[in-house]
């Protein structure tokens, strides 16, 4: 389908796609079983300006929105979950001080961000707060100049390689979720240090770690908004990334049925095509089908928060809902179209499935998903009494 994507779209969907073919693809099966983070392909993001797509001119990024910065995601997605993620949780991570930073904290940090110079990671998650944002046992104490951070942080995307961490810690801890505020920490803060790395199922060539801060001392400047503003913080910065991961099902939703089709024209049995058979022709329809109506509905959830839209929580946590689900179930089906020889590794497809699975948890599961639509159907009606 044509979404009607400006010439400038355009060269950055081809020039995303051109970084995935050439430098993804033939790293992707190595990057997977050795668990490498994938540096090299990083620096080739940095040099192309890929990080600036989304971050205002004025402090040396190219200045483009959700859409552009999801049309990227998606293409780098469709080669590899695992360095669409690093790049992803790059614009995760900075997604708060974009929102509420201020502009000293801005001209600080975000022209080595749109540079690629410093990646950033986001820190929500704990072993007891995921979706449950109010149980954060992470604190920040102000000590005279200085707020004093304890506790640790769970399953962080790019754990250990980022240079800068939005933190959410408890700062008044009585006040629930209304005590939570959000932080800049540097790495090499003294009292900041990272856990193990994580084995994973699937997006492998992404490093997830602990943070541990023990007795960790940051500027109070650092504080990003002001106290008791995590929470919005968090929440504000979800909306808008959600998105994201519907791009990251679409990509690697394409990526899988791509492969599935090749495969079913190669495949002969009976004496045919296996293509030629109308029950992988249905297959093969629905999938397609299914990307469509998600790429849709995430280019337009990316368009409307791009237009300046306050109230975007349940598009965005549509689009990620959908996306993801579909995602699953496109990769799933790709393995069984393929047969025995979609479930070996010398094939792309079984890396896709066990990378698909992590888009129905991470950024809020599926079913938390669900409860944003809810809550938000249920303010919609009582508006309309």
């Amino acid at each position: 389908m044509d979404y009607f994507l400006t010439e400038e779209q355009v060269m950055i969907r081809d020039l995303a796609r051109q970084i995935a073919e050439e430098k993804i693809v033939p790293q992707r099966e190595e990057l997977d079983e050795k668990e490498e983070f994938p540096w090299d392909i990083m620096k080739v993001l940095a040099q192309s300006d890929m990080f600036g797509l989304f971050i205002p001119e004025e402090y040396g990024g190219l200045g483009k929105g959700c859409l552009e910065l999801a049309i990227a995601v998606e293409e780098l997605s469709r080669a590899c979950l695992g360095v669409s993620t690093t790049y992803a949780a790059n614009a995760l991570g900075t997604y708060p001080l974009l929102l509420y930073g201020s502009e000293e904290q801005k001209k600080k940090y975000l022209p080595d961000i749109a540079a690629g110079k410093k990646l950033v990671a986001f820190g929500l998650t704990e072993a007891n707060a995921g979706s449950d944002a109010a149980g954060i046992q992470t604190t920040a104490k102000l000590e005279g100049n200085e707020y004093v951070l304890n506790g640790t942080k769970q399953w962080i995307t790019n754990g250990g390689e980022a240079e800068i961490y939005t933190i959410i810690a408890m700062t008044d801890k009585s006040k629930g979720a209304r005590g939570a505020s959000a932080f800049i920490v540097e790495k090499g803060t003294p009292g900041f240090s990272f856990g193990k790395k994580e084995k994973k199922m699937g997006i492998r060539a992404s490093t997830t770690r602990e943070l541990i801060f023990e007795n960790c001392r940051i500027p109070k400047e650092n504080i990003i908004g002001r106290e008791g503003m995590g929470f919005i913080v968090a929440m504000k910065t979800l909306d808008n990334s959600r998105v994201g991961v519907g791009a990251q099902g679409v990509g690697v939703a394409q990526g899988a049925f791509d492969e599935a089709v090749k495969f079913a024209r190669q495949r002969v049995q009976f004496g045919h095509p296996i293509i030629s058979f109308q029950a992988i022709q249905h297959m093969l329809a629905d999938m397609a089908t299914q990307i469509e109506a998600a790429r849709a509905l995430v280019y337009s959830v990316a368009r409307y928060i791009d237009s300046g839209a306050k109230d975007i929580s349940k598009a965005s946590a549509m689009a990620k809902l959908f996306a993801t689900d579909m995602a699953m179930k496109v990769t799933v089906d790709a393995v069984q179209v393929m047969g025995g020889s979609g479930y070996m590794r010398e094939y792309p497809v079984e890396k896709m499935m066990r990378d698909a699975k992590i888009l129905q948890i991470y950024e809020g599961t599926n079913q938390i998903q669900r409860n944003v639509i809810g809550q938000a159907l249920i303010k919609e009606a009582a508006k309309k009494k």
